[in-house]
């Protein structure tokens, strides 16, 4: 499948929107310009392998805490106060250690069954369906569904749930053109995290009336050098989870399956070898990885391949440029679904390293599997809508030929 309109840029500047491949301009800056201060947003770009991850190793230059970027609106305040991908250590390390252990391998495994129960009912409800959105339909869902259940969320409340997360993230969110009959207003962010703010704030008021052992309830009862997490706080790590958390896993696998239709020999050699399923979501993650990019804050200044940058500056690490770097990968441009070693950037890089990996990784293992087990032969169609980057996808129409 190739999308129209996904040519390469060959310029140094390119916008940050831009939802072209940008694999040769990657290769560009890599090779001219690794460190580049780009002029209409007035920041600073790193390119390669080893500066993105020297950059990501260091918080103490390089800081996460954009909370004071942020607009000053209430509803936000909540979102801000416990989302520790916008916290330096120690406050990160404090708000993550709570979290930390509901994303264990081993507490993860225990979800392997409801997992597969809420992708063969999915899959059930498309059976026959000759064509549909892929996202909408499947790879959305899942992740909702299965972090409302590890929050401790009445299962009936997940259409709620994925209602707000549609909005909050712009997945499957449309609006009439002006002028034409019937025409609406595409639904207000503002109010829908304002909504799941006061339904979170709910469930938190009775977990800490009766504690509970969901994630929410030992949220709600975690004490840390005799300090609780307010509720503001939970219901930051709660908004987290739901919305950054399942927008990962939503886009890893839909792109997954861009990639395997791009790629139909990579699709007949993963049918013929099941082990090489691991494998493949690891291509996946470094081809055509959802986080892209890693926004940070110079605290001080500092040099980086011959740039000096100054303190105060926000500086925006290219880790899926990383990822196609050829000083740490063999052939990066090769969608090798046996690539090893595979030291990809995919869920981050050092204390920012995404908590849920462990599940975005046994989410699809399994859905992939039933994937290629209910889907005889799949092509993704036309119409396939950009979030205005190559590798976050608000629609993938895909038609599908059954088993």
């Amino acid at each position: 499948m190739t999308e129209e309109g996904h040519g390469v840029q060959q310029g140094k500047e390119r916008a940050l929107t831009d939802s072209s491949d940008p694999s040769a301009w990657f290769a560009l800056m890599r090779r001219e310009h690794p460190v580049v201060r780009e002029e209409q947003f007035g920041m600073w770009q790193v390119f390669r392998y080893e500066d993105v991850a020297k950059g990501l190793s260091d918080p103490a230059t390089f800081s996460s805490d954009a909370r004071g970027q942020m607009a000053a609106l209430p509803d936000f305040h909540p979102f801000t106060q416990g989302n520790f991908m916008m916290m330096d250590p120690p406050a990160h390390r404090r708000v993550r250690s709570l979290v930390s252990s509901a994303f264990t391998p081993r507490a993860v495994a225990q979800l392997a069954p409801r997992i597969t129960a809420v992708a063969k009912e999915l899959l059930d409800a498309l059976d026959g369906a000759e064509e549909f959105d892929f996202i909408a339909a499947f790879a959305h869902p899942i992740p909702v569904i299965v972090l409302a259940d590890l929050l401790g969320l009445p299962r009936e409340d997940s259409r709620h749930l994925l209602t707000w997360a549609k909005v909050l993230t712009g997945v499957d969110v449309e609006a009439a053109p002006p002028g034409a009959a019937g025409a609406q207003a595409p639904p207000d962010p503002m109010a829908s995290l304002r909504e799941m703010n006061g339904y979170l704030r709910e469930h938190i008021a009775r977990r800490r009336a009766a504690p509970t052992d969901d994630l929410l309830g030992r949220l709600a009862a975690a004490e840390q050098d005799g300090e609780r997490l307010t509720d503001d706080e939970i219901v930051g790590v709660a908004s987290l989870l739901l919305i950054a958390g399942h927008l990962m896993v939503t886009m890893l696998l839909a792109n997954l399956m861009l990639c395997l239709d791009e790629h139909p020999r990579s699709l007949a050699g993963l049918r013929a070898d099941d082990m090489a399923v691991s494998s493949t979501i690891e291509e996946v993650l470094r081809y055509r990885n959802p986080a892209d990019r890693q926004l940070r804050y110079t605290t001080r200044e500092v040099e980086i391949a011959g740039q000096t940058i100054p303190a105060g500056e926000r500086v925006l690490f290219w880790t899926g440029s990383a990822n196609r770097d050829e000083a740490r990968f063999e052939q990066p441009e090769k969608f090798d679904i046996h690539r090893r070693p595979n030291p990809h950037m995919g869920f981050g890089h050092g204390v920012h390293f995404c908590l849920g990996a462990p599940l975005g990784r046994l989410e699809a293992t399994i859905a992939l599997r039933l994937v290629l087990d209910r889907f005889a032969d799949f092509k993704v169609a036309d119409g396939v809508e950009y979030f205005g980057s190559y590798s976050l996808i608000k629609k993938l129409p895909m038609k599908v030929r059954w088993c």
